[in-house]
């Protein structure tokens, strides 16, 4: 499994996965630039270099690149749609120099309320930015929402429709938010509700297309529509609900990347060591203690020194079945 977070580029593009080695990140999340704004400045290709060196110092990966968040490739006002298309066309530019893996996009919204029409408008808008690009191995990946106002890609089968119409002409897939599942209405929060969550996700668009995983807890209840993110463990999918997805066997190998809040110093790293804390399975040996001594106990009382002798055999064998 590999887990990571999103790191801020400020100061320098090198600075983003510097910090991701030293909080411990195998993989990270960044926006190559200002994620709020329309005029962007292109990074210099020294900064795109020593960004590039750092990463493969650090063994990173895979990186993602969040779009910017004014993009509304759905748009049906034709001064945002072509706006939308230059900024992430853009984006995709950026990704393909620093050596990005993937692009994640938000589906946009359909203010008009016809969602059909926006979400082929998203898909045409896209083919547009991507127009003559050699984007060599990035992928774009399209997020699925929350579901408020008039938002795209809250449902399966939207996202689903979506990615149909990108596979044609460009390499697409899913990137995958908890805390957005949740707010929804999928109850991830429980093993049944994840189960039966996973089950729709791959009849509609299929688990192989998931390429990356958002690691969020939530602050809103399910149902709530509400896209507002939380401390891993401590929001409505609790450490519970967590434990349960990072160690589904059907997710293990799709990177974790957190985008959850830093309210104090730290707070990355504590997300990142709750990631794993949860997701750490018990070993053979320190089951050594429950099942092993529950057979233990069923046949004759056995000396400190033959029970540890016992636990070492137990997790010997584990080890060389595991070969």
């Amino acid at each position: 499994m590999r887990v990571g977070v999103h790191t801020s580029i400020a100061g320098a593009l090198e600075n983003a996965a510097r910090r991701a080695h030293e909080i411990g990140c195998d993989t990270f999340q960044i926006f190559s630039a200002n994620p709020r704004g329309w005029h962007t400045k292109d990074p210099s290709p020294q900064d795109c270099e020593k960004f590039r060196e750092a990463r493969t110092r650090y063994k990173l990966r895979p990186l993602a690149i969040h779009a910017n968040y004014l993009i509304n490739l759905a748009s049906g006002d034709p001064i945002i749609r072509s706006r939308s298309i230059h900024a992430f066309r853009q984006e995709l530019q950026r990704a393909t120099v620093l050596g990005a893996d993937y692009v994640v996009i938000h589906p946009g919204s359909a203010k008009n309320g016809d969602r059909s029409t926006s979400a082929a408008t998203f898909v045409s808008s896209l083919v547009v930015a991507a127009r003559g690009l050699d984007l060599g191995r990035v992928m774009v990946l399209v997020e699925n929402t929350a579901g408020q106002g008039n938002v795209l890609g809250s449902g399966f089968e939207e996202l689903a429709d979506i990615l149909r119409g990108l596979n044609s002409v460009i390499a697409a897939g899913v990137c995958v938010d908890t805390a957005h599942l949740l707010a929804a209405g999928y109850p991830i929060h429980t093993r049944q509700g994840l189960h039966e969550t996973l089950r729709q996700l791959d009849a509609a668009v299929g688990l192989t297309n998931v390429r990356l995983i958002h690691a969020n807890d939530s602050k809103a209840a399910i149902g709530s529509r509400v896209d507002r993110h939380q401390h891993i463990g401590k929001g409505h999918i609790g450490a519970d609900g967590f434990r349960e997805i990072l160690r589904h066997p059907k997710l293990r190998d799709i990177p974790f990347i957190c985008e959850t809040p830093i309210d104090r110093p730290g707070d990355d790293r504590r997300n990142l060591r709750m990631m794993r804390k949860l997701a750490r399975a018990r070993s053979d040996a320190s089951d050594c203690g429950g099942a092993m001594q529950q057979k233990i106990s069923k046949t004759k009382p056995r000396t400190p020194l033959e029970s540890t002798k016992a636990c070492e055999s137990g997790t010997k064998r584990s080890q060389l079945r595991g070969q």
